[in-house]
């Protein structure tokens, strides 16, 4: 390294006299010496104060230019050397050089921008004071059409650098989709597919990017969902299908692209990973296998995407997920559970669901022993049979599906499990007004369960208990008259009337209740016992009309009946 000094007080001499041949040899002699110890050498041009000499040499007209900024670029891959270059006053010469026509000057002043700025407030904060980044985009749209080798390696370098420069910083993402730089790199992306490095540098500035939510306007005005389609049909490789991966899951966050996905055929390409993978033990098969599922269900949650994919191919994808249920792969099984759940969202669809023989396959697969695939399938049942009577009766009617709701109203281990089994009793009531359903209930030992439910902490739940007790009550009170006594329902029904917390609608199917529960003898007896006319009376001046009206009707019927 003496060599190394020599050269480095001979640049000092050199720089000042400008003599260009000497200039060009110290130089060499530098970018040789980095080349062999990146860091020692860092060091040493540190502590020479050269560094500052270089904002001096770094100008358009020199011969030297490129290998001053190539040197720069060297340096500042150290951590250590990131904020000297920015002190020694080196950003502005080096933003100045981003106007050059000499590509090998832009190559290196790119190289040396996006190294500084890597991992450094203080280079990113220097380039954008300086106006770097506006440049670069700029160079990006003027040269995106031009694939020779060259250029497409200075293209990658600005990539590069941009990414630098925004990387995990919101302000700085920001201000490049200002800059309108998702359609340039989406262009790259079209144009340069068969560039490896650019298009790696273009997925991993889309993946920063498409994090930001003001990104995902400007990439549903382009055609970022056909080119990543098409980029990821050509994959095979498990690293770069994952890279892909990695920008299409925040993008189909967004409700247009998950249609524009959708459109591009990337559901093809999901099911095919997934038939592919389901019975691989391979770790990167097994990953594969569950960003390509959760995908699916992401492009589901879009009522438009959702809908294509259940009309297009006669039904193929809605089977397909379908199958995905029985599978003894859990991860598939819960994609699966989630993906018809999603389907079974939209009116139209469930009477084709359930024409299909959707039940028939969720009540087989029920057995499932995983409480998040039993949530779904639960879950996806009330939707189905809602505003459906005769699919509501059928599946109230099923004794064995009702003794397992019945069952797992108790599971206090999965309050979810447990929450959307009462949730369905109450639903098969409400949906079918059937005497069979409620007679099978009654039989099954589930009033206890919707008695309960009335006093849930969720208003939703509490009223929909209610509903349905009031239906037991006019349809088939004396069948189950013992299990509403032994429940305590008549002083539930007194404690949320009395409840100033209890909301408007709660109180008035509590009244609603009362009044059909005073054709049973005993329950009669139990409301006359517990004064419900002080209670009632009092919400005659309810400021809710609704619960006023019934709440004058209900002490008619107390006053009658006493």
């Amino acid at each position: 390294m003496d060599n190394l000094s020599d050269t480095l007080k001979k640049l000092k001499i050199t720089a000042v006299d400008r003599t260009e041949d000497s200039l060009e040899g110290c130089l060499d002699c530098l970018l040789q010496a980095l080349a062999q110890n990146n860091m020692e050498t860092s060091e040493k041009i540190q502590g020479s104060g050269i560094l500052q000499l270089f904002a001096s040499l770094l100008i358009p007209q020199s011969s030297c230019t490129a290998k001053v900024a190539n040197i720069i670029a060297e340096v500042a891959k150290n951590e250590f050397m990131r904020i000297p270059c920015v002190d020694a006053g080196l950003i502005s010469p080096l933003v100045q050089l981003l106007n050059s026509k000499d590509q090998e000057v832009l190559l290196q002043t790119g190289r040396a921008l996006g190294n500084i700025c890597y991992d450094s407030h203080e280079g990113r904060s220097a380039v954008d004071q300086a106006g770097g980044a506006q440049i670069v985009i700029d160079h990006l749209r003027s040269l995106c059409s031009i694939t020779d080798p060259a250029n497409e390696k200075l293209l990658t370098v600005f990539c590069g650098m941009l990414m630098n420069y925004s990387n995990e910083n919101d302000s700085l993402q920001a201000q490049l989709i200002n800059m309108g730089v998702i359609p340039t790199l989406v262009k790259l992306l079209g144009i340069h597919c068969q560039n490896a490095a650019l298009t790696e540098m273009c997925l991993v500035a889309f993946g920063n990017l498409a994090e930001l939510e003001s990104s995902k306007e400007q990439f549903a005005s382009t055609n970022i969902a056909e080119e990543l389609v098409k980029l990821f049909k050509k994959q095979i490789e498990h690293d770069k299908r994952e890279m892909i991966f990695e920008v299409l899951a925040p993008l189909a966050e967004n409700d247009a692209i998950k249609l524009q996905l959708v459109e591009a055929g990337l559901v093809e390409c999901l099911l095919e990973i997934v038939q592919e993978k389901v019975d691989s033990e391979k770790e990167d098969d097994i990953a594969e296998l569950k960003t390509a599922s959760d995908l699916m269900v992401l492009l589901l949650l879009g009522d438009e995407s959702m809908q294509k994919l259940f009309e297009g191919g006669k039904g193929n994808v809605f089977q397909r997920v379908l199958s995905w249920i029985p599978s003894n792969n859990h991860q598939l099984q819960l994609a699966g559970a989630l993906a018809i759940a999603n389907f079974a969202r939209n009116v139209v669809n469930k009477a084709k669901m359930l024409s299909a023989g959707v039940t028939e396959a969720v009540l087989k697969f029920l057995k499932s022993e995983m409480p998040p695939v039993q949530f779904k399938l639960l879950g996806t049942l009330r939707m189905l049979i809602d505003a459906q009577a005769e699919a509501a009766e059928q599946l109230g009617k099923n004794v064995k599906l009702v003794e397992r709701l019945v069952e797992w109203c108790e599971a206090k281990d999965h309050a979810g499990v447990m929450g959307e089994s009462n949730r369905l009793l109450s639903a098969l009531i409400r949906h079918s007004k059937s005497k069979d359903v409620i007679k099978t209930i009654v039989q099954s030992g589930g009033i206890k369960h919707l008695v309960t439910m009335a006093t849930s902490e969720h208003v939703i739940m509490q009223n929909e208990a209610l509903v349905a007790l009031a239906l037991i009550a006019a349809l088939e009170l004396g069948t189950a008259e013992k299990d509403l006594e032994s429940a305590k329902l008549v002083q539930i029904l007194h404690r949320l009337l009395a409840d100033e917390r209890s909301a408007p609608e709660i109180k008035y199917n509590s009244m609603v209740l009362i009044c059909a529960l005073m054709g049973s003898e005993s329950l009669h007896k139990e409301v006359q016992d517990l004064a419900f006319l002080d209670v009632v009376s009092k919400l005659r001046s309810h400021e809710n009309k609704s619960v006023a009206q019934q709440a004058s009707l209900t002490e008619q019927r107390l006053t009658v009946e006493s």
